[in-house]
């Protein structure tokens, strides 16, 4: 028997942080931020574990929502002991140092919540102790003398992401982690358990989502080189918002990979900033991960900073590919800023490529067309005169695919995390469907489930 208890990222996709208790051992699951709230709102609810016992964390991958909420949390729990793959640890490194200039932009005198610095980032990563896939280790919890043991299983979403596997008492528990079981550009399909299991926890991002608006990774790539060409024969640019962790990697070796086939035309393509640093951890580590092609290095494709241009103008003076963070258009980030100045420009386009969060700017720049008005800033109106384009290049499984891993694990219990209701719905309503035997779990902020 053992204890979930929610402290984030239930009935939503953000904030990403679950608790379990093992006859006294506390473990947490993940430990992120919410992308479109700020201050306290965005962290996970800590205080419901201010009680318990909290032994480890294990981060399952790099991205915000699953990590960014970390260095609070050790303020709350300075002896707690964080274990992620060697990648996401190197990564992490990365991406909480610059989660720290956010901070200092987004929060204001009146946010209850303090900056952490660079140093205490320092420490925090020097803290992480890093498994490699299908390395078993023991959880040895201060009140428990029976270890959990435990193992990280490659989930196919991003560079280190992991699936975890947890036992103890004979109970087998696996946590999905954000997975994805096909191949993208770069790295192959998710490394699943070959046994079953007690309970699983399974992530449902794409549980609400219609799989035919979503090809494979091959078929979406012509289907962008198509498009691609129409704007750049036609003398314009294309602005592509991608996360700097993942889909930049990915969009721009298909998309270089696409040039060097002679399915798109050669032209520049702008990146840059955290991206280019991601992408060499990406390159230090392709013969020690699951990688397409273990040869292909990222920094080996021609690329301009786009934080060196000077000017907005000079992307339309001769066509050119712009892959610009946030991938959900944040306001403020690059992609944001320079989308507006995109929506002016008839022969250029704006291409989405990826899951967009209905209260984001990227949800209403994806669902506008030419000749539309988009509100910005909830005042202004601007009229839409490029060309607006959405494609799926996922790096989350299809919900027929979450529904593969239920069978393929045998689980008698499952737990829905990481979606929103109609996706929850979809896939809990499906597994009560098709396998009658298995106890379904939604999961709600705050409700501890005993299983």
């Amino acid at each position: 028997m053992f204890k979930f208890l929610p402290l984030g990222g239930a009935g939503e996709v953000g904030a990403n942080c679950y608790y379990l208790n093992f006859s006294g051992t506390g473990i947490i699951l993940d430990c992120g931020v919410h992308p479109q709230k700020s201050g306290l709102e965005a962290l996970p609810n800590f205080d419901l574990i201010k009680d318990s016992p909290v032994d480890y964390v294990l981060i399952s991958h790099a991205h915000q929502d699953h990590l960014g909420s970390l260095p609070y949390l050790v303020k709350r729990h300075p002896y707690i002991k964080i274990i992620a793959t060697p990648q996401t640890r190197a990564l992490a490194e990365l991406t909480l140092h610059n989660s720290v200039a956010i901070l200092k932009q987004q929060l204001n005198e009146e946010d209850k919540l303090q900056i952490y610095t660079h140093e205490e980032i320092d420490l925090l990563i020097k803290s992480i102790e890093y498994k490699a896939y299908g390395e078993d280790f023991s959880l040895n919890g201060y009140s428990n003398r029976i270890p959990v043991a435990a193992k990280f299983f490659d989930a196919g979403h991003i560079l280190g992401s992991a699936g975890i596997y947890l036992e103890y008492d004979n109970n087998k528990v696996f946590y999905t982690g954000d997975v994805n079981l096909d191949s993208q550009a770069i790295l192959p399909g998710a490394n699943l358990p070959n046994l079953k299991v007690d309970t699983l926890i399974l992530e449902t991002t794409y549980g609400g989502t219609d799989s035919s608006t979503l090809l494979n990774w091959n078929d979406e790539s012509l289907r962008l080189a198509a498009s691609l060409n129409k704007i750049i024969i036609a003398g314009g640019s294309i602005l592509i918002p991608v996360f700097s962790l993942g889909k930049m990697q990915e969009l721009l070796t298909t998309i270089w990979n696409l040039m060097q086939k002679k399915k798109i035309v050669q032209t520049d393509i702008y990146t840059g900033g955290l991206a280019d640093k991601i992408s060499r951890v990406y390159d230090y580590n392709r013969f020690v991960v699951g990688r397409i092609d273990p040869e292909f290095e990222i920094n080996n494709i021609p690329q301009k900073d786009l934080y060196e241009v000077d000017s907005v103008e000079k992307f339309f003076k001769n066509p050119c590919i712009v892959l610009a963070p946030s991938g959900m258009m944040i306001e403020g980030t690059a992609s944001y800023n320079l989308a507006r100045r995109w929506l002016k420009q008839s022969n250029s386009a704006i291409f989405t490529v990826g899951y967009m969060e209905e209260n984001t700017p990227g949800y209403k720049f994806a669902n506008s067309k030419k000749g539309d008005k988009i509100q910005l800033n909830g005042v202004d109106e601007e009229k839409v005169k490029c060309t607006i384009e959405q494609f799926r290049f996922s790096s989350h499984s299809r919900r027929e695919e979450l529904l593969a891993i239920v069978k393929k694990l045998k689980p008698s219990k499952v737990i829905l995390v990481h979606g929103d209701p109609v996706g929850i719905n979809w896939i809990g309503a499906s597994i009560l469907k098709d396998f009658r035997d298995i106890k379904v779990f939604r999961a709600e902020p705050g409700n501890e489930i005993v299983l």
